[in-house]
């Protein structure tokens, strides 16, 4: 909002200057983004003094003047004005001015007489109407001076960029209040006079003409109008197209114009009708429409036709709409050079109708604007009448006796108990009640102190922003100035406190996957819909109850993600379409599955991995050789022991689960019964519906379940005193048989044991001398005990023991 200096001090003393007031608006809470100053394309403009003046030689109408602007040497000018006479004192323009209209002077010849300037009239200075002749400056005057110095038309101009909670200040009075809140001695507003002059009254009551309905008084809790006769429609005086134009608004006409003027200055909008194209003399407000009415439209005063929504608030005369409310008028009503009778409307709408109704119809007024923030109901029958007031004189009209005031809806006074303990506390201050009572009255807020020591504190209507003790607090901070608050700290006891365990958990995965070789992923939580098709997920999986956006960024992003998977893949694909075709990452990250319409999906967070191309680069001393399946094993193993994860069984998944995966390819991570996630080759076909064409391997895990398997603690052994011995076994059994299995078998009988030290496979064989439908799985079995050298006698019968439980649960043979 632009706001003017010289507009400001009508209503309040103010002798700081332009940068000071800027600076104390800003901490006050109105920011200014900038300062202007009104007459700057006054540069270059001087008073200058006729010394002496002759007939041109070439032309009857121009006049060659000598003219002192206080240098040594006097400027010849050529001047075409009728009043020039030696020893008037003039405004001239000297080369290198840029006068309104972008016109540069500049030294020049006029019909061989040379001319090293210009003299101006008020009309070209933009200082009055008269153009008939150059300014006469009357008084004494210093030639070279300024013309704005000696004028004293110093004006500045300030932009405020205000928040949204204040609308109070969306007017010259607001923010002279705020300047008179903060000057010493605290000046009070002068409101302007809005007495009706006795020379303009007309004896015509206004109830004689118009009526008023308000069918739709929760949308319209106050409705006022004033009403002009003899109008006659035409230019505003040049003070109040300055004023408009200062702060931004274009003039008109002077009805207009003083619609726009009384605006700016109150905070109130207001709007002129022609009275006589108000059918059947008549004002209601009501919605646009019943419900369900979908033709509804109306041409405002732009020439633009809007739809309506039947619950839009409507101005309508007897007939007809002729105004959006609060935002626009119509065109059918509009003020005109021919109007004779004006119709005046003040009126409070209900911000929130106006907002929607802007909103909807892409109209952004200056009315609308103040509307929708909340103007004060209080102050409608005030900017009724200062309208009035200044279209009688300056409209040459007559004003009818009387105002419509209709008013169904009361507005309800705001009163606060305010505790100044509290307040103290709050903001680390210690003002008396007395101080903080003198403070808010500055702002026009009334203030009454109790028995008790607390204020009770009657909030202005104008003030809509005010409704609680927290906001007073803020308003005395301001008002008192925030950086005149001593800064203090809270008297709090400094102690340690750990981080989250699953914050902990994720930084210990990232450092173990980063050490591994593998580069974190961090993918949209949007896939595409059809995600699940492209890996052959049939529809009673969990994973196809997708939450659907509802305005999604693209059809790439139309769903939350149900597995990791796919965000992984499109990632290689992206690489891969860069050429970079080993990669190795991983991803920690939430998937969502449906519930029911209304809820809340369920959130589950994975851990996902992927590795493709080369597990080294080729060099003169390795070849280039592909990733496979125990790469990808060999990095979830490493990764469960990194957290200490022991008794781990990889085993065939369940039929459906991992469809994406290669046949023969995939596995569970199982750990006492509780399936972690999933590891395998991803399919050929899958790889080809997501744009891959080389071999790719993946993991998922739940981090939930792996969270459970971590243990709690972790117990230290010391080194082993007494030396181990190790034994193999060999078995032939059925190519269906897990290895795992029997590792499980294994590690459940070491348990019992308590001599087994650790055991593993170290050798599968199949083919030659075996049966094609059977494979060689060794395995060895590490013995040592605690507390004493360990014997073949010693161990023979575990072993014997652990070889038959092996040959009786899995029907396996011995090699022979």
């Amino acid at each position: 909002m632009k706001v003017s200096l010289s507009w400001l001090r009508e209503y309040i003393p103010i002798d700081l200057d332009p940068q000071e007031i800027s600076d104390r608006l800003t901490m006050a809470g109105l920011e200014v983004d900038g300062v202007e100053n009104l007459y700057d394309y006054l540069d270059n403009v001087v008073v200058g003094r006729v010394v002496e003046t002759r007939q041109h030689p070439d032309a009857d109408k121009l006049t060659c003047c000598t003219v002192d602007i206080g240098k040594e040497a006097l400027y010849p000018i050529v001047c075409g004005a009728p009043n020039v006479r030696e020893g008037m004192y003039v405004a001239c323009a000297l080369p290198g001015a840029v006068l309104p209209g972008d016109f540069k002077i500049k030294k020049s010849k006029l019909r061989g007489e040379p001319s090293h300037g210009m003299l101006c009239s008020a009309a070209e200075l933009m200082l009055a109407d008269d153009a008939s002749g150059i300014m006469d400056l009357d008084g004494e005057f210093v030639a070279g001076t300024p013309l704005e110095s000696a004028l004293k038309l110093a004006d500045a101009v300030f932009e405020i960029d205000l928040t949204p909670n204040r609308p109070d200040c969306l007017s010259l009075i607001g923010v002279a209040r705020e300047i008179g809140a903060f000057t010493e001695p605290r000046n009070k507003v002068t409101l302007p006079d809005v007495t009706f002059p006795e020379d303009r009254m007309d004896p015509r009551d206004i109830h004689d003409f118009v009526a008023v309905e308000i069918e739709a008084p929760q949308l319209c809790p106050r409705y006022t109008a004033g009403m002009l006769f003899d109008v006659t429609v035409g230019p505003s005086p040049l003070w109040l197209k300055q004023r408009l134009e200062a702060v931004g608004l274009a003039s008109v006409n002077n009805v207009v114009d003083i619609t726009n003027y009384v605006m700016m200055e109150t905070g109130q909008p207001l709007h002129a009708f022609d009275y006589d194209n108000i059918a059947k003399s008549k004002i209601i407000v009501r919605t646009a429409g019943k419900p369900g009415d979908t033709s509804l439209e109306f041409t405002t005063l732009d020439s633009k036709t809007h739809k309506l929504d039947p619950e839009m608030l409507m101005i309508c005369d007897g007939e007809k709409p002729v105004g959006i409310a609060g935002v626009m008028g119509g065109e059918n009503s509009e003020i005109t050079d021919a109007t004779t009778r004006v119709l005046v409307e003040s009126a409070y709408f209900n911000p929130v109708s106006i907002r929607r109704t802007a909103k909807r119809t892409g109209i952004a007024s200056d009315a609308s604007h103040r509307f929708e923030r909340g103007v004060d109901p209080e102050g409608t029958v005030f900017a009724l009448k200062r309208a009035v007031s200044l279209m009688a004189p300056l409209c040459s009209a007559t004003i009818a006796s009387g105002i419509i005031d209709e008013n169904p809806v009361k507005a309800q006074s705001v009163a606060i108990d305010l505790s100044p303990k509290a307040l103290n506390v709050r903001l680390g201050t210690s003002f008396s009640a007395d101080e903080m009572a003198r403070i808010l009255a500055s702002v026009e807020f009334g203030v009454n102190k109790k028995d008790d020591g607390d204020l009770q504190v009657r909030v202005p209507a104008f003030r809509v922003d005010v409704t609680r003790p927290e906001d007073l607090s803020e308003e005395v901070a301001r008002l008192w100035g925030y950086n005149k608050i001593e800064t203090s700290y809270p008297l709090v006891k400094a102690q340690g406190r750990s981080l989250a365990g699953r914050l902990v958990l994720r930084s210990k995965i990232r450092q173990a996957m980063t050490g591994f070789g593998f580069c974190e992923a961090i993918n949209y939580n949007f896939i595409r819909k059809d995600a699940c098709t492209r890996m052959g997920i049939k529809d009673t999986d969990k994973r196809t109850r997708m939450v659907e956006i509802l305005n999604p960024i693209s059809d790439q992003m139309a769903v939350l993600r149900t597995s990791l998977v796919p965000g992984l893949l499109e990632s290689m694909a992206r690489n891969t379409a860069q050429q970079v075709d080993t990669l190795q990452l991983f991803e920690i990250g939430k998937v969502f599955y449906d519930k029911a319409p209304g809820a809340q999906p369920d959130e589950v967070e994975m851990l996902g991995g992927l590795i493709t191309g080369s597990r080294c680069d080729q060099t003169w001393y390795s070849k280039k050789e592909a990733v496979d399946f125990f790469d990808l094993k060999g990095v979830v193993q490493g990764l469960l022991e990194s957290f200490h994860i022991s008794g781990v069984l990889y085993e065939r998944p369940d039929a459906g689960v991992c469809p994406y995966f290669e046949p023969g390819y995939g596995a569970k991570v199982v750990k006492d019964g509780l399936t972690l996630g999933t590891l395998g080759k991803i399919a050929s076909a899958v790889g080809a519906a997501f744009g891959l064409k080389q071999d790719v391997y993946l993991f998922e895990l739940e981090m939930d379940r792996f969270e459970k398997a971590v243990p709690k603690s972790i117990q230290a052994v010391g080194l082993p005193k007494f030396p181990s011995i190790s034994r193999d076994m060999t078995f032939i059994v059925s190519k269906r048989v897990e290895a795992g299995a029997m590792m499980g078998t294994i590690s459940t009988f070491a348990q019992k044991q308590g001599l087994i030290e650790d055991y593993f496979l170290f050798d599968v064989f199949e083919g030659r001398n075996i049966d094609d439908n059977k494979k060689s799985l060794s395995f060895r079995i590490v013995y040592r005990s605690a507390s004493k050298t360990l014997t073949e006698k010693n161990i023979k019968k575990i072993h014997d023991q652990l070889s038959r439980k092996l040959i009786d649960d899995f029907n396996a043979g011995l090699p022979g």
